[in-house]
């Protein structure tokens, strides 16, 4: 946690104070190395740094409207896959009936997002009652089904041969922004003993290297009457998470890190009061996150920060695309309305260039790079 006590270089008109105390008239944009955890610069112009009046070329922003992806997919191995690279696979999927078949990923674990719907989730550690806003990290190799009780439409994130671990949080101590004794354990509780009783035929469907095995018992295979250790399926969901603020300086997105994967980290944007500091900025700050693909899953609330985005919609910002607020947000920068955001995101940061699936592509809203232009 030590770092060399450098002098930070300051040239021209600008201010001292990442985020704050803006020079009148100009706007601030950041260039930051790892992650917003590197070495930095600010500049400040005069000029919005998204006011472009064209943009071509590979660069450009995506914007994918999730909610027309097709439904009715009864394993989460149809499930749409919208983004992918060699860390990470992102996945939609639309369930509008129960699993009649059990789930196992070899390829790494899976953290299922449930944007909408309810539902039990039986495993082999035992039962939880899922609704809508909860994380469940799956371990690679775990049996699982949803007996739903609402249709669901979620988000498959895939550690692809890796796990999900919590992230070090430093000064703030283990038990900031959630304590792990938030995250919930499956019970075997009366629930998942009731359901061994269905002793008919049932088929796991196992996921390896992207292809699905098929393997059929004679029996109900979640059947364990007990188990011990330290690795287990967890859940919390989002309105658990109590979010880092500061009333005097707008925090960088890397402070609402939730789970880290290898190679790419999952943030949550849970509501929080807006900066209260006069100089303080109160909307993101302009930057190029130069080391990283930037994707958002917008689950509900107010996006403040963006227009024309609505819930199940998510973006993607490649890495060195300098982004930040759209021109309506920006009317914003130094005055917010309210007293606190209304939103809720998750925001999936990879280290390694992110792939458009076709799936993603047919569901592409074209014109998301002129959003920015002020009309």
């Amino acid at each position: 946690m030590k770092r060399p006590i450098i002098p930070s270089r300051v040239e021209g008109t600008a201010s001292r104070q990442a985020h704050a105390d803006l020079p009148q008239g100009t706007f601030e944009r950041e260039i930051s190395k790892e992650g917003f955890f590197g070495p930095a610069a600010f500049f400040h112009h005069r000029h919005p740094p998204t006011g472009w009046v064209e943009f071509e070329g590979p660069l450009r922003p995506h914007a994918f409207d999730l909610t027309q992806l097709d439904r009715d997919q009864t394993s989460p191995w149809q499930a749409a896959e919208i983004l992918r690279n060699a860390n990470v696979r992102v996945r939609v999927w639309n369930a509008s009936q129960s699993m009649d078949h059990l789930a196992r990923n070899a390829d790494g674990d899976d953290l299922l997002f449930v944007h909408r719907g309810a539902g039990e989730f039986h495993c082999d550690y035992g039962h939880l009652t899922l609704a809508a806003g909860d994380y469940v990290v799956i371990p690679r190799g775990t049996m699982w089904r949803i007996d739903l009780q609402e249709p669901m439409f979620a988000l498959l994130i895939e550690a692809t041969n890796s796990s999900y671990s919590l992230p070090d949080k430093g000064l703030l101590g283990a038990h900031a922004i959630f304590d792990p004794a938030m995250l919930d354990v499956p019970q075997m509780d009366a629930a998942f003993v009731a359901q061994q009783s269905d002793d008919r035929q049932w088929q796991v469907r196992v996921k390896r290297n992207n292809a699905i095995s098929k393997v059929t018992y004679p029996f109900n295979p979640l059947d364990a009457t007990g188990w011990h250790g330290d690795l287990s399926v967890v859940r919390i969901n989002v309105k658990d998470i109590r979010p880092v603020a500061s009333h005097r300086y707008h925090l960088p997105p890397s402070a609402h890190t939730t789970f880290v994967g290898n190679r790419f980290v999952v943030c949550t944007f849970v509501p929080r009061p807006f900066e209260t500091d006069p100089g303080a900025l109160k909307v993101p700050f302009f930057h190029n996150n130069d080391d990283y693909d930037e994707v958002l899953f917008y689950h509900a609330g107010d996006f403040f920060s963006r227009d024309n985005i609505k819930p199940g919609m998510m973006t993607l910002h490649p890495c060195g695309f300098t982004h930040g607020p759209h021109p309506k947000a920006l009317k914003n920068m130094l005055v917010q309305s309210k007293p606190a955001t209304d939103e809720y995101a998750v925001m999936i940061d990879t280290r390694d260039a992110l792939e458009v699936t076709e799936s993603a592509a047919a569901v592409e809203w074209s014109g998301y790079v002129d959003s920015w232009k002020t009309k």
